[in-house]
């Protein structure tokens, strides 16, 4: 296929040799070229692994001199100032979600991506799943849904898990799930106006969703749930029904796949307009950032 464009994995963890790396393989788009770590020794070998000439980088300018496209595979407070980076520097982005932790870093990636013209686009994993993209367009053809509801039990920080990682220690569901999540709802009720938080035990949060539409949706979730509860679910309804969004079976592989063909199909014919780029992962990261306030203002004394 003509208009190929090299790619650049950013990191060297799990999700990057499982997913990432994979994904830009399969990729009709874009060729592996490098990978970027912080850690030279799991750099090279993760380099070493791949199919082709992959070579190892240890210094990020000179990893992002020898790309056209980076895609992040990096914990949100890592890859968010060196997403600015690689966007400063006229590269295209793949950002897993969220994009940053805090509201005003996602505005600068959004500024940055403005600035730069280069194609952006947020792993919000089920968003890219064929089956969700059916009823994201059947949701925009039907009578507005009226509601839904979210149930997220995560299992990530029990022993072995191999998302058990510092971040989501730090920042629990919300800001792991959470994205998925708000995502889901944003794109299938309708735009997300408000939100209303309230904290469970642990990391268990609990969020009341209010729509542009007028329509109301709720999502509660946690990182901590027993192995035996674990299991994500969404349920939408409206006047034609209530229906179940399949959110707990998606091919992370496929989708990750379909997300950097997308993004190399804007990145080759120079638009920049992906309805799940930087923009979209801004404003859950807005959301979540309330939703975050709202929480350690009620446990002020």
């Amino acid at each position: 296929m003509t208009n190929r464009l090299t790619m650049g994995v950013a990191g060297t963890g799990y999700w990057a040799s499982v997913t990432h790396a994979p994904a830009v393989v399969a990729s009709d788009r874009w060729d592996l070229t490098a990978v970027w770590g912080r850690r030279p020794d799991a750099t090279a070998a993760l380099a070493a692994s791949l199919p082709g000439d992959v070579a190892p980088f240890d210094d990020f300018d000179a990893f992002l001199d020898s790309v056209d496209g980076v895609t992040f595979a990096l914990p949100p407070d890592v890859q968010a100032p060196l997403a600015l980076r690689a966007l400063n520097a006229g590269k295209h982005v793949l950002l897993e979600k969220p994009i940053s932790l805090d509201a005003s870093q996602a505005d600068a990636l959004v500024a940055a991506a403005e600035r730069s013209g280069a194609a952006t686009a947020v792993f919000f994993t089920i968003l890219y799943d064929p089956r969700v993209r059916a009823l994201i367009a059947a949701a925009a053809e039907a009578p507005a849904l009226l509601g839904g509801t979210g149930l997220w039990l995560g299992s990530a920080l029990n022993d072995e898990n191999p998302f058990n990682t510092p971040w989501r220690h730090v920042h629990g569901g919300l800001w792991d799930l959470g994205p998925h999540a708000l995502s889901v709802l944003w794109t299938t009720v309708g735009p997300i106006v408000e939100v209303a938080a309230h904290a469970g035990a642990a990391d268990l949060r609990h969020l009341v969703l209010t729509h542009a539409s007028g329509a109301s949706s709720t999502v509660s979730l946690t990182l901590r749930a027993p192995d035996a509860a674990d299991g994500f679910s969404t349920t939408l309804w409206g006047e034609q029904g209530k229906f179940a969004v399949p959110v707990d079976d998606v091919d992370s592989l496929a989708a990750l796949t379909v997300a950097l063909n997308e993004l190399g199909e804007l990145a080759a014919s120079g638009r920049s307009d992906h309805p799940y780029g930087v923009e979209f992962g801004r404003d859950i990261v807005r959301l979540l950032a309330n939703a975050e306030r709202q929480i350690a203002d009620a446990a002020k004394p």
